[in-house]
């Protein structure tokens, strides 16, 4: 006679049961949902510095365009990946998450993007790459303290808003025409580094596609030269501050300080004004 097995007929049932269960709670779940309407979203804005480019009123405005105002809204009529997919589209806006639940709660929580360097171009035109290597348009209520770059630069947003920085380096007929890939490989560097971050206010491209660097204090003109050797020179002109001008005093000293040699720093001292 063969052996009835309880163990495993209990265990089916179970799960027969457990199954039943879950199918009756998602109908219980969906037909709430056809009477339940969505309340006040709570808007989350992070961000992991001081830029506030977008804020509440930003979010509830952009809803409000879309008629998706969520608030009395069916909840089986919220769409939470449009409402992603919107957000995401907005210019300050690196990632968003949508979440309900069937009490009509609605969370939306944003995470800014966060630019290292803004660009200012010979047309006037002003814009910024962030820490993804990317264009980022300006914000209309807020303007972030970073790197400031100008000089020789043609680039236009319009032109450059949808490549990215590696496209540009691994194209390299675009590699040639534009700036901006050297642009964020610099401002890169800057932003990692605590003491270039507050030394380093603004860089110039000249006219052989040179940068020369402005610090915020001394008052010298740091010529950097192509973007190459970046942690190289950078180490040399830390060195020079850190240990030469620090020790001797002599901060309004000089005028220049070039980083362009090969294992060492050449400046060009101040002249000397005679007092009458």
């Amino acid at each position: 006679m063969k052996k009835i097995n309880f163990k495993k007929i209990l265990n089916v049932t179970l799960w027969i049961l457990g199954a039943s269960a879950l199918v009756f709670t998602l109908g219980f779940v969906s037909d709430r949902q056809q009477f339940v309407k969505g309340k006040t979203p709570q808007i989350i804005i992070n961000q992991d510095d001081e830029n506030s480019f977008v804020d509440e009123d930003d979010i509830l405005k952009l809803l409000k365009d879309r008629n998706d105002t969520l608030v009395g809204q069916p909840m089986h009529e919220i769409n939470v990946f449009d409402l992603e997919k919107a957000l995401n589209a907005h210019p300050s806006i690196a990632s968003s998450d949508v979440s309900v639940n069937v009490n009509g709660d609605v969370i939306i929580s944003i995470m800014q993007r966060k630019p290292i360097v803004r660009v200012l171009n010979m047309s006037g035109e002003s814009f910024y790459i962030d820490n993804k290597a990317t264009l980022m348009p300006l914000a209309d209520h807020y303007t972030a303290r970073v790197l400031l770059v100008n000089g020789l630069i043609s680039e236009q947003y319009a032109q450059f808003y949808n490549i990215s920085i590696p496209q540009i380096v691994k194209d390299p007929a675009l590699s040639e025409a534009s700036v901006l890939d050297d642009i964020y490989e610099l401002a890169s560097y800057i932003n990692s580094d605590s003491l270039l971050n507050g030394l380093i206010t603004q860089a110039y491209v000249n006219n052989e596609r040179e940068i020369e660097l402005y610090p915020a204090i001394g008052n010298q003109k740091i010529i950097f030269g192509k973007v190459e050797d970046v942690a190289d020179k950078f180490e040399k002109l830390k060195t020079f501050y850190t240990e030469g001008l620090n020790s001797s005093n002599s901060w309004e000293k000089y005028s220049v300080i070039n980083l362009k040699y090969k294992n060492q720093v050449v400046c060009t001292k101040k002249p000397i004004q005679n007092i009458k």
